[in-house]
């Protein structure tokens, strides 16, 4: 029982590693037929496979079964499941047609692409040599599950495959633009700010949202998450203290 109880994380992180190895398989035997709902469900096994990551550290924590094993299979994952995965249903349902006659759109949109896993994975490794150098109220960069869900997110609201040059450059600026995020400096808040009224009034408007708007919430939801994100760091440089500035931690 005590071999079982430790395994229990690690088999969390496993099915979150399931859910990523389907978005890619999906993607893949997709890119030649363009069916916009195998798309949306790709996009859907991405999400699922950010729930599990963040249940594999619920069930360590809740069970005292944390170990530097399971934090090492859980980096390993996020690169595949939130920077592979995302990166390669991107290049399929943006690409994968649209540059069959245009190896030049086809070959940039790969590169973008590429750029969004290289930040991702960029992004992890600083995360792991960072652990309790930083604020735990804020992240330095937007997450990589965020940055995939954020991507994700553009599927999931339009899924029927890109159809024009210009659709094409605009999905390459959403790659390198979410992978800049990633590997910037910016304080992206978490999840262990001061729980308030103001929070859950915030919670219950975008459950609001999200009844109404159903597929398009997300879109809209990341849009304010980094809009709002920013103008909170550009306010701190200004002198705004309305929510407090992460502290600076020396090694």
């Amino acid at each position: 029982m005590a071999r079982a109880k430790f395994a229990l994380p690690s088999s969390v992180t496993l099915l979150s590693i399931a859910c990523g190895f389907g978005s890619i398989v999906i993607s893949v035997d997709n890119a030649a037929i363009g069916d916009p709902a195998a798309y949306r469900m790709a996009a859907i096994l991405l999400v699922l496979a950010g729930i599990f990551d963040a249940l594999d550290g619920f069930v360590a924590r809740a069970t005292n079964t944390a170990s530097e094993f399971g934090m090492q299979l859980d980096s390993i994952a996020d690169v595949m499941n939130f920077g592979c995965a995302p990166g390669l249903l991107m290049y399929c349902w943006g690409y994968a047609q649209l540059g069959q006659g245009h190896p030049t759109l086809l070959r940039m949109g790969g590169l973008a692409c590429f750029v969004f896993v290289a930040c991702g994975a960029l992004r992890l490794a600083r995360f792991n040599v960072n652990v309790g150098r930083t604020d735990p109220r804020y992240f330095v960069g937007i997450p990589i599950t965020a940055g995939a869900a954020c991507i994700a997110s553009v599927v999931v609201a339009w899924p029927n495959p890109l159809v024009n040059w210009n659709q094409g450059y605009l999905l390459m600026a959403l790659m390198v633009a979410v992978g800049a995020l990633m590997v910037s400096t910016v304080r992206f808040p978490s999840s262990k700010q001061p729980r308030s009224r103001a929070l859950y009034l915030l919670v219950a408007v975008n459950l609001a949202l999200l009844a109404w708007l159903q597929s398009k919430f997300f879109v809209l939801f990341f849009v304010f998450y980094i809009s709002a994100t920013l103008l909170i760091n550009i306010g701190w440089r200004g002198g705004w203290r309305g929510l407090p500035p992460p502290e600076r931690y020396e090694d």
